[in-house]
C-alpha cells in the first residue's frame, strides 16, 4: 500500500507579464545603421520620441533610464569609426539610443516549474509552528530559455502554505567580475578539454599561479590581435568564456525577493539555467550560507555549477570540476559529513552515485548508490533536491523515470555517519501524476528540486509536467516507518 500524501490546493503558474527590459543586438552593420539615424535626428525629433517611451515603460520597469544608459553604453566602441563622440552625447540622446538597443523578454511566459524549498533567513515576528520560506522556480520564457527566479511564502501550523503576492517589477543583478582565479583549478574544468590544446597551453604559461578577469581578459585581447587565423582567434575567446563562469552577482536593496531573477549571463548558459537545488547550509563554525547546485545550457552541451548567497542579495556563481562534476542532478548534502563535503550526482543518467570532497568546488571519484529497481524507475532514477537530514538518516525525494517516460516521486533513506548507504528504499512511488497533473508542456512528468521538513511534516513542491507547480505533503513519522520497514521497502 502506498502512504497517504495531501496535495496542496495552492498552484502556482507561468504569468506573461513578468518582463524584463534586456540588451537588443542584431549585429555590428544594423547598430551602425541605427546610431547614424538616431544622431541625424533634431533635439526636438529626439525628445518627441523618447518622452512617450519613459512615460509608458516606467510603469513597467523600476528605473527604465538607468536600463536605458547602460545598453547605450555597450555601444561606445561603434561610435570612433562613425565619426561621432560618444561623450558629448545629450542625456536624451542616450536614452533614444538605448531604447533601440532594448527589447522586452518575458521570463516566465511558457513555464513556471521544478521548484526547490529553503527556510528563509527572515523569521522575525512569526507566530509559533510558522515558518517563512523561499522558494525557487525554472521560469520559461520564449526560445525556451531557463532562468531562476523565486517567491516567498509562508508554512503555517499545519504545514499549510501561502505563497506570497509578487512585487510590482523584475530586476537583472548588476554583475561584479571581481573573482581571483587559481590556475590549476581553472584549466581543469572539462570545457578546457575543447579548447585548441596550443591556445590554452600559450595562455596559461603568461598567468601566475593566480590572475582575476582584468588580467586574462588583457591577454586574451592582446592575443587575438596578433593572431591572423580566424578559427584560431575564436579559440582565444573560448578561455574567455571558461573565465566567463564565474561571476559575482548583486540585486539592489530596494528589491522583494519575486522582483529578483537569475537569468543566463555567461556563454555556458545563454540557453538556460535549469533546475536549481537551493539547501541551507551549515558551515563547521555554525554559520550559514545557502548553495545551489544547477545545470547551465548552451544549446548543445551542459555544464553543472554552483551557487553561493547568505542573504539573497548577492550571489557568487561559479563552475563545478572533474570526474563527478558531468551531467545533471548534482544536490549538494547541508553539512559536512566526516570532515568532508558531500553531494549526490547522476552522472551515467540512469543511476544516483555520491561523492565525497575537501574542495566544494572539485569533485572526483563518484561512488554509485543507487540503481533502478521497480519497475517505476526502470528506465531512470535520480535524487530530487539536497538529502534531509533525520535522526533516522538522510531523507532523499527521489524521481524515478518508468513506463511511458512518467515521473513518479520516490524516497529513499542514507546512512547518517556513511551516506554511501542505502538503509531504506520504496517499493511503490510517493507521487503519481493525476489526470490533472498529466497534461502540460512535457506530459506525465512530476519533478521536484528540494523539499522542507516542518512540524512532522514533509512539504514537497513538485512541478506539473514542465507547465506550473504545485505542493503536497506527507507525514514524516510515516514515511521513515516505512522506509525502515523491511516487507515495505525495496
Amino acid at each position: 500500500m502506498r502512504l497517504s500524501i495531501e496535495r496542496k490546493p495552492v498552484k502556482v503558474y507561468p504569468d506573461m507579464k513578468r518582463v524584463i527590459a534586456r540588451f537588443f543586438f542584431n549585429g555590428d552593420e544594423r547598430a551602425r545603421q541605427v546610431i547614424g539615424r538616431v544622431m541625424r535626428l533634431a533635439p526636438e525629433e529626439v525628445f518627441s520620441i523618447i518622452s512617450p517611451i519613459l512615460q509608458e515603460y516606467s510603469k513597467r520597469h523600476r528605473n527604465i533610464t538607468k536600463v536605458l544608459n547602460r545598453h547605450c553604453d555597450k555601444l561606445q566602441f561603434l561610435f570612433p569609426e562613425l565619426g561621432f563622440d560618444f561623450e558629448n552625447l545629450q542625456p536624451y540622446q542616450k536614452l533614444l539610443l538605448g531604447s533601440y538597443f532594448t527589447h522586452e523578454y518575458s521570463i516566465e511566459s511558457a513555464a513556471f516549474f521544478n521548484p526547490s524549498i529553503v527556510e528563509d533567513p527572515d523569521q522575525s515576528e512569526l507566530e509559533v509552528g510558522e515558518k517563512r520560506i523561499i522558494i525557487s522556480f525554472r521560469a520559461v520564457g520564449e526560445g525556451h530559455i531557463s532562468s531562476i527566479v523565486f517567491r516567498r511564502a509562508l508554512l503555517d501550523k499545519g504545514a499549510n502554505l501561502v505563497v506570497l503576492p509578487v512585487g510590482n517589477y523584475i530586476d537583472e543583478a548588476e554583475i561584479v567580475r571581481s573573482a581571483v582565479y587559481d590556475k590549476k583549478v581553472f584549466f581543469k574544468s572539462a570545457f578546457a578539454t575543447q579548447i585548441n590544446p596550443q591556445i590554452l597551453k600559450s595562455v596559461e604559461r603568461e598567468l601566475g599561479e593566480n590572475f582575476d578577469f582584468s588580467v586574462l581578459r588583457k591577454l586574451v585581447m592582446d592575443a587575438q590581435e596578433l593572431q591572423p587565423d580566424i578559427a584560431l582567434k575564436r579559440e582565444y575567446e573560448k578561455v574567455l568564456w571558461l573565465a566567463d563562469a564565474h561571476y559575482d552577482l548583486a540585486f539592489s536593496l530596494d528589491t522583494d525577493i519575486s522582483d529578483r531573477v537569475l537569468f543566463p549571463i555567461s556563454e555556458f548558459e545563454r540557453k538556460g539555467i535549469e533546475d536549481a537545488r537551493f539547501v541551507r547550509f551549515t558551515e563547521e563554525d555554525g554559520k550559514l550560507a545557502y548553495y545551489a547546485t544547477y545545470t547551465a545550457y548552451d544549446g548543445s552541451a551542459i555544464m553543472p555549477k554552483l551557487i553561493k548567497t547568505r542573504d539573497f542579495y548577492n550571489f557568487r556563481v561559479m563552475p563545478l570540476y572533474g570526474a563527478g562534476a558531468h551531467n545533471k542532478n548534482l544536490a549538494l548534502f547541508p553539512r559536512k559529513i566526516n570532515g568532508k563535503f558531500a553531494m549526490m550526482a547522476r552522472i551515467d543518467g540512469w543511476s544516483n552515485y555520491i561523492m565525497f570532497s575537501d574542495n566544494i568546488n572539485v569533485w572526483e571519484n563518484p561512488v554509485r548508490i543507487q540503481e533502478p529497481k521497480t519497475p517505476w524507475e526502470f528506465t531512470q532514477i535520480g535524487n530530487c533536491g539536497s538529502p534531509i537530514e533525520t535522526e533516522h538518516g538522510w531523507l532523499v525525494i527521489t524521481h524515478g523515470v518508468g513506463p511511458m517516460r512518467r515521473y513518479c516521486l520516490g524516497s529513499s533513506l542514507l546512512s547518517l555517519d556513511d551516506p554511501a548507504v542505502e538503509i531504506g528504499h520504496l517499493s511503490e512511488p510517493l507521487l503519481i501524476p493525476n489526470k490533472e497533473e498529466r497534461e502540460g508542456y512535457v506530459p506525465n512528468v512530476l519533478y521536484s528540486c528540494g523539499s522542507i521538513i516542518h512540524n512532522g511534516k514533509l512539504v514537497i513542491p513538485y512541478g506539473l509536467s514542465d507547465y506550473s507547480s504545485s505542493f503536497a505533503t506527507v507525514d514524516v513519522a510515516a514515511l521513515l516507518h516505512k522506509l525502515l520497514d523491511k516487507s515495505a521497502a525495496v
